[in-house]
């Protein structure tokens, strides 16, 4: 059905990407409708067939087009003679003559003339044909060659962490760094020094991790994902050094199903073997040895959600996990596992066991989500009642009420003293050994509930939470963010004009502006609706975000306050781009058009100055000219269209006289000097962002495959080389570089990560594009007209 949909999808895109060029083609021969009629009629009475003009240079090849034209004239005047009423004479003539400039139109002899000295090259992304026209400084386009850029980049800084929906992600190692993932990194965070380290061997979203009893080594599984061509990737564990950050197994390659969901490693044998639980429908519960990565035992463990695993601190071969209604006992022998469930007797049954963790006496503590901490322990068999076959059994000994909502994670600590952390209540209480309430506190509402806890030093905690921040504090002086990040989907990125600033926005309503030299959140705002788009005045003192409803809003960088505010339409805006002197803002939406605004007192009063009506689809991209004066923008039907503003938002139909214009920015990803990103074969919608350096020198490109590239500008031939980065874990949203092109900002989509990449060497680049090439295979040399 996704694939039959997909194509009626494509089919329709093509239909009114067609439907937009033949209207365009109609007003064109509207246009020449009076002219034509009136040379027809002098041919007619005067036969003077020179006398001929059908707009401008045409007249120059009327020798070509003279049998036509004899031809239609006779034709003309033998049925004006048939033709007795008036209008249908008339009628008739209009249908003639619009045939007659169709007709002029399609000549290839005219085609060829028409763009004489000049090329046009066609490239094709599902079908349609979409023409680029050939600057005039390239005079052979089949002799361009083209190099991988000289910048690379390197991964600098990982803005965010992934505790909405994973647990017992967060640790703390005896370096000082606090151990956390999001999206395909795993970052290892220096809470002291604020540095990071990286481990990058994942392919694709990290979903699980835990520490050796070594404190050194790690354990962290990920999804199984898929490639490109939409086929499955194997899951896998890997086990590496946190000190040096090297793979020392791999493990499970081809054994899990679609992914890791816990991890735990054995205590009793100073971490001999790793329990692993896998998120096929059965839960396959497996033991491996870490040393030499073979699979030990493996079992089904249940069609139900489980959330965490772990060994019997004191007994290797025992190993519990608990989930939805559930709480289960397993004990390891010969291979072989046997299981026994929990029994809920006289207590209610919850919905959910969230969390477990083992007490010093040897009992086990399950916190869920009725809101209880229940102490588990051994009964005796019941032998009077069941018989001689009777074995003991796991029942709850004492149920403690803890928090309102759900217990979504405990942590014990040295002495025997339990946290507990709260979801409802976002409540952290300390605990005795007896649990004994001791002390409690209530971390801030923005942050969401308590996800994980860690102890860190003496009484200083780590706390993960829901909203995706890490919050480091003490019972005593609160907790404050050392970790910040989106919860939801995102695509509005925009770098400060002169500062180390940038801003996002996305799905979860936050508008958020960061610091890429402090790596913080200089502040962030929640609003009514998605914010999608947005752009920084040159002078640097507003920002403009695009939201989800066609209301867009100005914001002042210092105070937060809103000191400008409209709407377009009733459709979601797509791009919202200032012209290079400030003067100008175009609005693109997804209603088909781009407004245009007067944008006057230093970026805080707009008035509507016009409208760009002319896509027949939305608005993805567009960029100005670097005189301001022009506008170049793509559409959802991957058209690619030029607008004179000066001239009152007027399309330019001759879209050949825009071939050497040069442009302030380049973000949109069709045109020729990018023509190279596109991998043979591509979906139009397989790239989502593109941007070109400041200096010109290097366009990076967001594509949907989770990866970022790097490409020599311009690139204008197919199978460009480029070089390609790894770590986001979703289709990537967006990219945009720093003020001074010493950095890359990458924005995952769904993993609602930020990647900061450090732009590394580079020297002289030749900017001619004489220099550059690759082959060619999908792009036909053509000779297009000069109108669109």
């Amino acid at each position: 059905m996704e694939v039959r949909l997909q194509a009626q999808e494509d089919e329709i895109t093509l239909l009114k990407s067609s439907l937009a060029d033949a209207l365009r083609r109609i007003q064109l021969h509207d246009q020449l409708l009076p002219l034509l009629k009136q040379q027809c009629f002098s041919c007619i009475n005067h036969g003077m067939m020179a006398s001929i003009c059908l707009g401008s240079g045409v007249h120059v090849y009327y020798l070509r087009l003279r049998p036509m034209l004899f031809l239609w004239c006779s034709r003309v005047r033998r049925n004006s003679e048939k033709l007795g009423n008036p209008e249908k004479q008339r009628k008739r003539l209009d249908r003639k003559a619009a045939s007659s400039a169709n007709l002029l139109t399609r000549s290839p002899s005219l085609e060829r003339l028409a763009i004489t000295h000049s090329q046009s090259i066609k490239m094709f992304i599902r079908g349609r044909p979409i023409t680029m026209y050939i600057p005039s400084n390239i005079q052979n386009y089949e002799d361009l060659k083209m190099e991988p850029p000289s910048e690379r980049l390197e991964l600098d800084w990982v803005y965010g962490y992934r505790g909405r929906d994973c647990r017992d992600n967060l640790y703390f190692l005896p370096t000082g760094e606090a151990v956390y993932f999001i999206a395909c990194v795993i970052v290892l965070y220096h809470i002291n020094n604020r540095t990071q380290r990286h481990y990058r061997k994942h392919t694709d979203c990290v979903r699980c991790l835990t520490l050796h009893p070594d404190k050194v080594r790690v354990a962290s599984g990920q999804t199984a994902g898929v490639d490109k061509d939409g086929k499955p990737l194997q899951p896998c564990v890997h086990i590496w050094d946190s000190t040096s950050l090297v793979t020392l197994q791999q493990i499970g390659l081809g054994t899990f199903q679609r992914g890791v969901g816990s991890v735990a490693f054995s205590f009793a044998d100073s971490g001999v073997f790793l329990c692993v639980i896998d998120d096929s429908n059965e839960h396959m519960l497996s033991v491996w040895d870490c040393n030499k990565g073979t699979k030990q035992a493996e079992v089904k463990s249940t069609n139900e959600a489980v959330f965490a695993v772990e060994f019997n601190p004191s007994d290797s071969t025992n190993i519990i996990t608990c989930g939805k209604s559930h709480v289960y006992f397993w004990t390891l022998s010969a291979g072989q596992f046997t299981k026994k469930q929990g029994i809920f007797g006289k207590y209610k049954k919850p919905k959910f066991i969230q969390c477990f963790v083992f007490s010093l006496t040897g009992d086990v503590l399950t916190g869920d989500s009725e809101g209880n901490i229940l102490t588990w322990g051994k009964s005796a068999a019941d032998i009077k009642t069941l018989g001689k076959g009777a074995k003991e059994t796991f029942q709850i000994m004492r149920q403690t009420r803890a928090h309102e909502g759900s217990v979504f994670t405990l942590c014990t600590l040295q002495g025997g003293a339990l946290l507990s952390g709260g979801g409802k209540d976002r409540k952290i209480i300390r605990w005795s050994a007896d649990l004994a309430p001791e002390r409690e506190c209530e971390i801030p509402e923005k942050f969401g509930a308590v996800r994980t806890i860690t102890d860190v030093y003496g009484e200083e905690l780590l706390v993960g939470t829901t909203r995706n921040a890490i919050l480091r504090g003490t019972f005593s002086d609160g907790f404050v963010a050392i970790v910040q990040g989106h919860v939801d989907e995102m695509w509005g990125l925009a770098t400060h004009p002169s500062q180390n600033i940038f801003l996002t926005c996305g799905h979860d309503r936050q508008v958020c502006l960061w610091n890429t030299k402090e790596h913080i959140v200089d502040w962030c705002i929640s609003l009514e609706e998605y914010g999608l788009c947005a752009d920084f005045c040159p002078n640097g003192s507003v920002v403009s975000v695009g939201l989800s409803t066609g209301r867009w809003m100005v914001l002042d960088l210092l105070t937060r306050e809103v000191v400008s505010e409209s709407t377009d339409g009733n459709e979601q805006l797509s791009v919202m781009r200032y012209s290079p002197d400030g003067s100008f803002l175009a609005v693109g939406s997804h209603d088909n058009f781009i407004y245009i605004y007067n944008v006057t007192e230093s970026g805080r009063r707009y008035t509507r100055f016009g409208k760009c009506n002319g896509h027949s689809s939305f608005i993805t991209h567009l960029d100005w000219s670097k005189d301001g004066k022009y506008i170049m923008s793509n559409s959802g039907d991957y058209e690619i269209l030029y607008w004179d503003i000066a001239a009152g938002c007027k399309l330019l139909r001759n879209r050949f006289e825009s071939k050497d214009r040069e442009w302030a920015s380049y973000t949109c990803v069709l045109g020729f000097h990018v023509m190279g990103v596109w991998l043979e074969g591509s979906d139009g919608t397989d790239i989502n962002a593109l941007c070109r350096s400041h200096s010109e020198r290097v366009v990076a490109v967001a594509d949907d495959f989770c990866k970022v590239h790097l490409f020599q500008y311009p690139c204008p031939k197919l199978k460009a080389p480029s070089h390609k980065y790894e770590g986001h874990g979703s289709h990537v949203t967006n990219v945009c570089f720093t003020h001074n092109d010493s950095h890359l900002l990458s924005m995952g989509g769904k993993d609602t990560c930020i990647l900061q990449w450090r732009v590394i060497g580079g020297g002289a680049v030749d900017g001619r594009l004489e220099k550059q090439g690759a082959a060619l295979s999908t792009f036909t040399s053509s000779t297009e007209p000069a109108t669109s």
